[in-house]
């Protein structure tokens, strides 16, 4: 056989030219196709609502055409259409001819009637009021839910009877029979009493709004009540007017008076409103109200100033007598989460605790007792999904894989037949079925965008893929797209972190890269894990473009790695996270590949914190940062937060000054760059104003931004844009391509 070895040689050359060319031809990711164009925006599978009947959900279509959104059953056994519920064309209230654009919508418990939020107002990070309608799927009539101005968070009565709402600091409900409207209260006053849901500082801290819920027979509301009277006001300017407007709300920093909190149930039936006896003392949190199984018995979560001390009470909602079921306490401070669960027996109770050192559920008779611990080991539940108590299937969400993963677990109550249902490495977002026969697993993983898919969920099995974001991954594979690496290193006293490098597509071992890092790094956050990481993620394959490497590792402090790691942090907010962040940037410079003079830091809140750390406490180790809304003295921020982790000001003042970087201007070394938006509720602007001041009296020279009126995303409509383009061009200057070398030895 004849062999052309000159013909196979140049046709392998034309090949090899061929894939050369193509790699070249990848386009490069700009900011405008990030932060205006959209281009890498990823789909889902929104407004998902299961149906009684576990074999079907709805869902919202749009229906392009016709320029609305219709309400769609769907099979769960095929993942196919059966009908058309709702058409988005029918949803026209009385005397109108065009149909509303609704937000969000959620069914009655018999189905019959639709709550359709539209006008959807935000005021805070959770909270917004919206115009609500009623709607009779049977009747097809609109009817708008009440005339006096836009609710907050209308709720169907489980009897599908009423709805209640807030409105303007008091509570209602409209009777759906008549649509008759009853004022449940009449304290409320701006900036005095809320009745119904959150102040600012439970919103943002205890992750909450809402704050009424109905019994289960729809017979009486629990509500929430907040005396903020004695909160003292925090005044921001709002800008756009020829005088600018005063907007002032009540933002308890540490040490000032918070809210006095008190819990009321109402009787739909008899119209009488009963307190609820949480004891004497007023200088407490109630983080978590809900009923248990029984309609006349109400679960109220109460901690103390500090934190440290949880009791779970029962109350007898008719006559407000309670009595504490379940004491826990903690050398530093207890999480909340939403993980107590009362079950249908009537007889037990799920918790979870950290008091092994993991984040483990236990189950607990009604009188508090401990009946057993049902999940244990050396990694963390990061959140009870639900309990199918007739088969006896709990549902949960782990680290177990890996800190870096999220995973669906089934167990029995007695902590026997364990199995892990979501097989693909990732994290995984799981919406059950009412009936915990199916779910949606949204899952993502670095370098992959998120998936969508139906399964059944006695053993995970596959129905059918709802959204693969195909069209998105076809997009990604025509630009020049980095990956995202994981990496583990040392610190000098042992401690292993975890980490993420993205390095240029045309990487070369024997260069010296500048090395951008990014950074969180609050308690029990996390900026490493195996997830999609969205525009940021597209915003590092920009600086890899460039020639840079970007680089994120958890420092101690942060989550899914136990109590020890996470608390070590306490009463010393600040000193060893940044501790770490020093180390790693050392370790970093220590390898070949890394230019240890071109290091920079970046940072958002607690990250542009941190950030001020680096570039005041890291002695020249980073050349250059970003800092986007930091707080600058805890002082400054809010009371929840900062004293769960640092006590009060009163009793730990050291804590809070000596890792305040307000407190360090003079050590300032490398440039930086300071971004706060003026409309800043959550960290205030005066962080950013006092830190500037500090800095101009220790004669530092420093970029700075404040963007009008926005909010602590400091986003909406181009403004993000804007930032990530000057971010972009101030780090080319000062890290990447910089003009002169500096020696930051």
């Amino acid at each position: 056989m004849h062999i052309n070895l000159k013909t196979n040689l140049l046709a392998a050359l034309l090949l090899c030219f061929a894939f050369v060319a193509q790699a070249q031809q990848k386009k490069e990711v700009t900011l405008e196709d990030i932060y205006r164009k959209g281009t890498f925006a990823a789909k889902s599978v929104y407004g998902v609502n299961w149906m009684n009947d576990g074999r079907y959900y709805s869902s919202e279509v749009a229906d392009e055409k016709n320029g609305v959104t219709d309400i769609v059953k769907y099979d769960v056994t095929t993942g196919q259409p059966v009908n058309t519920i709702i058409e988005g064309e029918d949803l026209k209230p009385e005397g109108s001819t065009a149909p509303i654009k609704f937000d969000d919508y959620t069914f009655s418990s018999d189905e019959k009637k639709v709550l359709f939020a539209t006008d959807r107002e935000q005021i805070y990070r959770r909270s917004s009021k919206a115009e609500f309608y009623v709607y009779d799927i049977a009747s097809k009539k609109l009817t708008k839910l009440s005339s006096g101005g836009k609710q907050m968070y209308a709720t169907f009565s489980p009897d599908a009877k009423r709805v209640a709402f807030a409105r303007e600091g008091n509570m209602f409900f409209t009777d759906l029979s008549n649509m008759k409207e009853t004022q449940i209260t009449n304290t409320g006053k701006f900036n005095s009493i809320i009745n119904g849901y959150a102040d600012w500082v439970y919103e943002e801290e205890f992750s909450f709004a809402q704050g009424f819920h109905w019994s289960p027979d729809g017979s009486k509301i629990a509500f929430y009540t907040f005396d903020e009277t004695k909160v003292p006001e925090y005044n921001m300017q709002m800008w756009g007017e020829l005088y600018p407007k005063d907007y002032k709300f009540k933002y308890p920093k540490p040490g000032e008076a918070n809210s006095v909190v008190t819990v009321s149930v109402y009787n739909v039936g008899n119209g009488q409103t009963v307190k609820m006896d949480t004891g004497n003392e007023t200088d407490i949190y109630i983080p978590r109200i809900k009923w248990t199984s029984d309609a006349n018995l109400l679960s109220i979560q109460k901690m103390n100033r500090l934190q440290n001390t949880l009791e779970i009470l029962h109350a007898n909602a008719t006559t407000g007598k309670a009595n504490v079921v379940l004491k826990e306490t903690d050398k530093a401070y207890i999480d909340i989460t939403d993980d107590l669960t009362y079950l249908k027996n009537g007889k037990h109770f799920i918790h979870s605790s950290e008091k092994d050192g993991y984040n483990h559920l236990y189950l607990y008779k009604m009188n508090g007792k401990l009946e057993r611990q049902i999940t244990k080991g050396k990694w963390e539940v990061s959140s009870f999904v639900g309990f199918d108590e007739k088969n006896d299937v709990l549902y949960y969400m782990s680290t177990e894989v890996s800190p870096l993963d999220r995973h669906l677990y089934s167990i029995s109550s007695k902590g026997k037949n364990k199995k892990r249902l979501t097989t693909e490495a990732g994290t995984h977002n799981i919406n059950m079925s009412n009936d915990f026969k199916y779910y949606l697993d949204y899952a993502s993983a670095a370098n992959t965008p998120t998936t969508v898919s139906l399964h059944t969920a006695k053993d995970g099995k596959l129905i059918k893929v709802l959204e693969d974001n195909k069209a998105l991954r076809d997009r990604l594979a025509q630009y020049n797209i980095a990956k995202q690496e994981f990496f583990t290193m040392k610190t000098s006293d042992g401690t292993q972190l975890n980490g993420w490098m993205i390095k240029p597509t045309d990487f070369d071992p024997n260069k010296k890269y500048p090395v951008l890092m990014f950074v969180y790094g609050g308690p029990g956050s996390q900026t490493v894990t195996n997830s999609w990481g969205g525009s940021n993620y597209l915003w590092y394959q920009v600086l890899a473009d460039k020639g840079a490497i970007v680089v994120s590792v958890d420092n101690r402090g942060t989550g899914a790695r136990g109590a020890e790691f996470k608390k070590v942090t306490y009463a010393n907010l600040g000193k060893y996270e940044i501790e770490d962040q020093i180390e790693a940037a050392k370790w970093l410079g220590n390898q070949a590949y890394v230019d240890k003079n071109r290091i920079g830091i970046w940072g958002h809140s607690f990250g542009g914190y941190m950030t001020l750390l680096g570039l005041t406490k890291g002695n020249g180790v980073f050349r250059a940062g970003v800092s986007v809304a930091p707080v600058t003295n805890w002082r400054f921020y809010d009371s929840i937060y900062t004293e769960r982790y640092l006590k009060t000001p009163q009793e730990n003042a050291t804590g809070y000054d000596d890792n305040s970087p307000l407190f360090f201007a003079d050590k300032l070394q490398g440039e930086l760059l300071l971004i706060h938006g003026t409309g800043d509720d959550n960290v205030h602007f005066q962080n950013a104003v006092e830190m500037q001041d500090a800095l101009i009296s220790a004669n530092k020279q420093f970029e700075s931004f404040y963007y009008p009126n926005r909010n602590h995303g400091v986003g909406g409509g181009i403004t993000s844009l804007h930032r990530f383009t000057m971010m972009t061009d101030f780090l080319e200057r000062n890290l990447i391509n910089p003009a002169t070398e500096k020696n930051n030895q």
